[in-house]
């Protein structure tokens, strides 16, 4: 039961960063990064569709993707999605067969913006992860009476350092982050 709840606790913990990971993806640095557009919805036949659904994209330069869609009647929507995306801030060129996009340089005050972002993401984190342990703290008090109180003592030192190290990955994964959007 013991061993279950901290299982349970990791399992959630490992999501709660995954989820980092993924909006840490969707803040833009200079570079072109695939994933900055794999989620961006374009009105495809009506429907919103993911981009990364739609068209392969590559990267053959730092800061130029190419997005080749599967279905060439798409060319259009897909352009049309990219040019409402502000946040995006780049103009697609349409080739007929392959759209490109460069990134521009960002200056540096939207780079001190974008570690803002970052951080505030970071902090969100931390706070899921913090409420994951509560709630697992609270499981392993409701176990106390059952397997005694030394027991679950140690599963809950257990269960801090385990809070810890996903407490420190979500700030790594900050630093490498911030690290990339500073980089010039």
């Amino acid at each position: 039961m013991i061993s279950d709840v901290l299982d349970d606790t990791k399992e959630k913990m490992e999501k709660a960063l995954e989820h980092a990971h993924e909006e840490f993806g969707n803040i833009r640095t200079g570079r072109a990064n695939p994933a900055l557009f794999t989620k961006l919805l374009v009105d495809y036949y009506g429907t919103p569709t993911p981009l990364g659904q739609l068209a392969s994209l590559q990267q053959p330069e730092a800061r130029m993707l190419v997005i080749t869609p599967y279905d060439k009647g798409a060319l259009k929507d897909i352009e049309k999605a990219i040019v409402a995306a502000q946040h995006l801030g780049v103009t697609p060129s349409n080739e007929g067969q392959v759209i490109r996009v460069t990134m521009p340089e960002l200056t540096k005050e939207r780079r001190q913006e974008y570690v803002k972002i970052a951080r505030d993401k970071a902090e969100e984190a931390r706070v899921a992860v913090r409420n994951i342990r509560r709630k697992g703290m609270t499981d392993l008090s409701a176990l106390e009476s059952e397997f005694g109180e030394d027991e679950v003592g140690r599963a809950e030192k257990e269960l801090d350092k385990i809070t810890k190290g996903f407490v420190d990955r979500v700030d790594e994964a900050f630093k490498n982050k911030e690290a990339d959007l500073l980089e010039v």
